[in-house]
C-alpha cells in the first residue's frame, strides 16, 4: 500500500507512473553517494530531469519520496523471494533471510535513514505489517503441510499473533541495528546468525517463512 499522493486515482496514468518512478530511481541513485539529509529537492529533479512543480505534484518533499521509494522496493523484494513449493528446510528460511539482508545492505544509506532513530514511522509500521502477515500466514501453511498455497496479501488484516508479531519486530530491531552500525557482517552472516532465533522461537528446526 503505497503511503503518499501515489495513491490517488491518478496512479492509473502511465505518464504518472512513469515520473514517480524516475523521481524514485533518482532519490537511489543520490543516496548512494550522500546521506538523505543532505539531498535537496534540486538534486532529485536535476538527476532525474523534471522540473519542480513537477515534483511537488506527487512529494511534499524529499522525505516523503523516500518513504514511498522504501516501501514500494520492500513489496518489490517480497514478491520475488519465492515461497518453496514443499515444507521450509533450514536452508530455504536461511536463503530467504539473506537476500533480505542483502538488499538491506544494497540501499543501506537510503534504509539507514528511514529505519533509524529520526527515521519513518510509516516506513516501519509498512516493514512490520508485511513480516506480521508472512509470519503468519506462513506459520499456518507450515502446520497444515501446505506449499505455496495463494499469493500472500500483505494489506489483510491478521488476528492477534505474537510469534507473528514478535519476529516481526524482531527482524525490524536486529536489521536497524545491522545498518546503524554500517553492517559489520555479511548477509550470510547475518541470515545465519538470525535463522536459529527464530528457529527456537517457533519450537522446531525449520522456522515457517511465506
Amino acid at each position: 500500500m503505497a503511503l503518499t499522493r501515489e495513491t490517488n486515482g491518478e496512479l492509473g496514468d502511465p505518464r504518472v507512473r512513469r515520473t514517480q518512478a524516475a523521481l524514485r530511481r533518482a532519490l537511489i541513485d543520490l543516496v548512494q553517494d550522500s546521506d538523505l539529509s543532505r539531498i535537496s529537492v534540486a538534486d532529485v529533479v536535476e538527476h532525474a530531469g523534471v522540473s519542480r512543480s513537477t515534483f511537488y505534484d506527487h512529494y511534499r518533499d524529499v522525505h516523503e519520496l523516500a518513504e514511498t521509494a522504501c516501501t514500494a522496493m520492500i513489496d518489490d523484494l517480497i514478491e520475488a523471494i519465492p515461497s518453496p513449493e514443499t515444507k521450509d528446510t533450514p536452508d530455504s528460511t536461511t536463503d530467504t533471510l539473506r537476500t533480505f539482508f542483502a538488499h538491506l545492505a544494497e540501499h543501506a544509506r537510503l534504509y539507514r535513514s528511514v529505519l533509524g532513530p529520526q527515521g519513518s514511522a510509516r516506513v516501519i509500521d509498512h516493514v512490520r505489517r508485511r513480516a506480521t502477515v508472512a509470519g503468519y500466514v506462513g506459520a499456518r501453511r507450515a502446520a497444515a503441510g501446505c506449499g505455496t498455497g495463494a499469493p500472500l496479501d500483505y494489506t489483510a488484516a491478521v488476528p492477534h499473533d505474537v510469534p507473528a508479531a514478535f519476529t516481526a519486530g524482531a527482524l525490524i530491531g536486529v536489521a536497524t541495528d545491522w545498518l546503524e552500525r554500517d553492517c559489520p557482517r555479511s548477509p550470510a552472516e547475518m541470515a545465519a546468525l538470525t535463522r536459529p532465533l527464530l528457529a527456537a522461537l517457533y519450537g522446531k528446526d525449520d522456522p515457517p517463512t511465506a
